[in-house]
């Protein structure tokens, strides 16, 4: 078993749900199903790709909000 990063983000109706370890990009309606879509898109990419290419570990990413004074 192997562990991917996934940011899902509010996006007008759907859900957006991205992994950017293999710039795959899915969606849902919630946030349950777009964690479902996501996983099923990693299983057939890796299915039709592979892992070779990518490194064993990844390092957790740092996310931050950044505020800024433009309108």
């Amino acid at each position: 078993m192997r562990n991917f990063v996934v940011s899902i983000q509010k996006e007008d109706n759907f859900f957006v749900a991205r992994c950017p370890q293999l710039d795959v990009t899915s969606q849902g309606k919630t946030v349950e199903e777009a964690q479902n879509n996501i996983k099923e898109a990693i299983e057939l990419y890796i299915e039709s790709f592979g892992l070779d290419d990518l490194p064993t570990e990844s390092s957790m990413p740092l996310w931050s909000i950044v505020a800024t004074s433009c309108v």
